[in-house]
């Protein structure tokens, strides 16, 4: 079970005694706006790389439309993989284990902070 499928139990479960019927959607969006943050920050440090080493690859409109195609693609690639079965056979594989033990406030932090630095990144330079 890798990284973001952890996290996705992680906030299914969280979400799950308080919101019955959207907790799939909840968790769903965490870890798409997760994954997202993190293409958006490798993406701008490989820009600003790319800025310093004087290389044109692709100008900046063609940047931002394969961002938001990528972006599209991953919460589509997410919808897929946790709408179904997938879902059922990681809940069983968990539910022999104990909580994986993620605090809330690091859940509500942690694409937040990959944000800002992105933002960070962005703006320097």
């Amino acid at each position: 079970m890798n990284f973001f499928n952890q996290l996705y139990l992680t906030v299914f479960n969280r979400f799950k005694g308080r919101y019955k019927q959207k907790a799939n959607s909840i968790a769903l969006f965490y870890t798409s706006v997760l994954q997202i943050a993190l293409l958006f920050l490798g993406g701008v440090f490989f820009i600003k790389f790319l800025e310093q080493m004087k290389v044109v690859v692709m100008s900046s409109s063609n940047t931002w439309m394969l961002f938001v195609l990528t972006a599209v693609f991953i919460h589509f690639k997410n919808w897929v993989n946790y709408s179904g079965r997938k879902r059922r056979v990681l809940n069983a594989k968990l539910s022999n284990k104990k909580d994986l033990g993620y605090a809330t406030f690091i859940l509500i932090v942690l694409p937040v902070a990959i944000i800002g630095l992105s933002l960070l990144m962005l703006q320097a330079l």
